[in-house]
């Protein structure tokens, strides 16, 4: 899914050729992919009609006139700025009676397709009598609509159950998950594969076969899945979904729910009804909160992922990529940079090269089996890594990042060894997720190269990079450090240097406040209950015993320095439960027992409720839970904001969901204010810090918002 432009040029070419096969070309103007929008409609129904009345004409084939997308999907835009249901529906009853005449026309679809074939362009696809599609590594078709909070609404939760049964569908459906082609075609979505330079020419021979009859769509085989949809057993089957969405959601996004309405309404009542319940729960899930949010945080993705020209012109060449420190973090950099550049992996042990070496390859190795990479980029990436113990070996790189552990005299040894070797214009960035970078570089030969890149961990499933710049960082090494992280495939914010960044810095109250209930008496389970239940993936005990406590307790202490005035101060128990040798999932106990091999989690270590006030626990409302963690994080990032380490409420949205959590359908922190409304935050936090002390005092920013009765975001 992506906007269109706002160009008034067509956006598609229709082309009769001798052999009487219309080749219809997308290309949206001025957008780097083909959009789905009310413009495009227009000419599609005018290319339909002259298809349809021109004789000469015996099929045709629809292909993208844009190197590495069919149909990206429908423009956002548009579905943003409806406000109502009934604006929505129409939207999908326009889709429904577009593609209805693609797929009962006389005159044979072939779907071409290269690159993207996502959301309303899959559903375009569908409604073809053939699919074809290029054997690469660009190619990928899936219906990611529920992950911006909507359904497929132009039949997609008709055709695709039918083209390749319940169970096949269902996880596309219902998780927005994208197959390769090859993967596509022995799921039966795709009818055949072909090359990317052999595409047009396949598709016309494969068009002129089917108006004569001597080629039709690939057979199907007739599989219990498809016996499941058509009998009555196939209500099991979405019984159990709708059991695995309710467990995975809470209930929370009511896209996949609705989705499995869909089908089930087609499965019981046939293509009609299922129709007809796509239009009235499309129109449903446009007007409301959670479809637009996740709309604006694909949207506010999408920008951070874009490069000015002029940063672009800044930015330095990476050609070779020096990563220190072989550990779960430098390994998952080094993973995601292999398709960009050498990478040269520094360790001072070979046991964690060559570990890291081992998790390397088999990543590389799934990639290839799923189809995402060929051998030969995997062979080539896999030459491009050199893995030492020799600090001579990063001579040459143009961007070295230092992952090593988080000790702030060692990362400043780091920076000084490696100033030794690396070129004068080479950019020194350090991984740290709190460590002041100002202090890092204190006695660096040069501060001006030398920067904060936060990754998460794991790195190549976390999609967030926390750039963090202190006053005297070049705007060369910035955008460097950006561009290369845009290509990794991160989504980038950039934030001043400070006490715990943004990120961290918001997350420590968050933290510490769960801490805090807990001294007073409340239960770890039904703690997390209560923010899991709210939206976060997982609760914020869980959570510390992820981090670590050694490591939490190590954070709270440096952070509550920076804040105590405030009355942000640590919890006293963590470190005593530390020293009790309790430091969470890393060595199996925390507030919760672990297997030995760290994988399943066994009950709550009661022990630790001997720092926490006695094993006697008490109850407190998830309501009082929730507001006290929430505003504690929320507050801390208006202050973040005025005190300029971020940029833009949409910066702080998009760092706090991606990076820590917040549940995306609330649309971050600051749009979570502006939905509360500022006059109700400042009430509920003074009373909160009348209860509980001057840690709720909210920032002043709120408090004249609740007087002007303003927002963070306009709209």
């Amino acid at each position: 899914m992506a906007k269109t432009s706002s160009s008034t040029a067509p956006s598609l070419s229709l082309e009769l050729r001798g052999d009487g096969v219309a080749v219809v070309r997308f290309d949206t103007p001025g957008s780097s992919v083909n959009v789905l929008s009310r413009e495009l409609v227009s000419e599609v129904e005018r290319a339909l009609d002259a298809i349809a009345e021109d004789p000469k004409i015996v099929a045709a084939v629809l292909v993208s006139g844009k190197p590495g997308t069919f149909i990206a999907g429908a423009d956002l835009d548009q579905v943003l700025a409806m406000n109502s249901a009934e604006e929505g529906s129409r939207l999908s009853a326009t889709g429904h009676a577009l593609l209805d005449r693609i797929a009962a026309s006389g005159k044979p679809f072939v779907a071409a397709v290269h690159g993207a074939a996502l959301g309303g362009g899959l559903e375009v696809a569908l409604a073809c009598k053939y699919l074809l599609a290029t054997d690469d590594e660009k190619t990928q078709l899936g219906l990611p609509e529920v992950m911006v909070g909507l359904l497929p609404g132009g039949g997609g939760t008709q055709r695709l159950p039918a083209r390749v049964g319940l169970t096949a569908a269902l996880p596309l459906l219902l998780t927005g998950k994208k197959l390769r082609a090859r993967e596509a075609y022995k799921a039966g979505l795709v009818d055949a594969l072909t090359t990317p330079g052999g595409l047009v020419e396949t598709a016309c021979l494969a068009a002129r076969k089917l108006a004569n009859g001597t080629l039709e769509p690939r057979e199907r085989e007739l599989s219990l899945d498809s016996l499941l949809s058509s009998t009555p057993l196939y209500r099991l089957v979405l019984a159990k979904a709708r059991e695995d969405v309710m467990k995975k959601t809470r209930g929370l996004y009511p896209a996949p729910l609705a989705i499995l309405e869909c089908v089930e309404a087609g499965l019981s009542g046939g293509f009609a009804a299922g129709q007809d319940k796509e239009v009235e729960l499309f129109g449903k899930l446009v007007a409301g909160p959670e479809a637009k949010n996740l709309i604006r945080l694909f949207k506010a993705m999408t920008d951070l992922k874009k490069t000015a020209a002029d940063e672009k012109a800044l930015a330095q060449p990476v050609k070779r990529l020096a990563v220190l420190g072989a550990g779960l973090m430098g390994e998952g950099i080094a993973s995601v940079s292999l398709n960009l550049s050498s990478v040269v992996v520094k360790d001072v042990a070979d046991a964690s090269l060559a570990r890291a070496a081992k998790n390397i390859s088999r990543s590389l190795a799934r990639r290839v089996k799923s189809g995402s990479l060929s051998r030969v980029s995997r062979d080539r990436q896999w030459a491009g890594l050199t893995l030492t113990t020799d600090p001579a070996r990063i001579a040459g790189a143009n961007l070295v990042i230092e992952a090593v552990f988080e000790d702030l005299e060692l990362k400043r040894n780091v920076l000084a060894e490696t100033e030794a070797v690396i070129a004068d214009d080479a950019v020194f960035a350090t991984n740290t997720s709190a460590l002041p970078i100002g202090q890092i570089a204190k006695a660096a030969k040069d501060p001006t190269r030398v920067l904060g890149m936060h990754y998460f961990s794991p790195v190549p499933k976390m999609p967030l990079l926390e750039i963090v710049v202190t006053s005297k960082t070049s705007q060369r090494a910035l955008a460097t450090a950006r561009a290369y992280g845009i290509a990794q495939g991160q989504t980038v914010i950039v934030v001043k240097d400070g006490p715990g960044f943004y990120t961290s810095r918001i997350l420590a109250p968050f933290m510490n406040e769960a801490m805090l209930l807990l001294e007073e008496g409340a239960e770890i389970e039904a703690l997390d209950r209560a923010l899991k239940d709210f939206g976060f993936p997982v609760g914020p005990v869980t959570l510390l015993d992820e981090v670590g406590l050694d490591v939490a307790a190590h954070v709270g202490r440096d952070l509550g320095k920076a804040f105590v005035k405030r009355g942000l101060t640590p919890s006293a128990a963590l470190p005593l439960i530390v020293e009790a040798g309790n430091l969470g999932r890393k060595n199996g106990k925390g507030f919760f027992l672990y297997a030995k091999d760290g994988h399943g989690r066994k009950p709550v270590n009661t022990d630790v409720y001997r720092f926490l006030g006695g094993s006697s626990r008490k109850a407190f409302a998830a309501s009082e839970v929730v507001d006290r963690l929430t505003l504690q994080m929320a507050n801390e990032a208006v202050y973040a904001l005025e005190e300029g380490v971020l940029s833009s409420p949409q910066d702080g949205d998009v760092g706090a969901i991606l990076g820590l959590g917040f549940p995306p359908f609330r649309g971050g922190p600051f749009r979570f204010l502006d939905s509360l409304g500022a006059e109700k935050v400042v009430t509920r936090m003074h009373e909160l810090a009348l209860a509980h002390g001057s840690r709720f005092t909210p920032h002043k920013r709120l408090v004249k918002m609740a007087v002007a009765g303003t927002r963070f975001y306009r709209e």
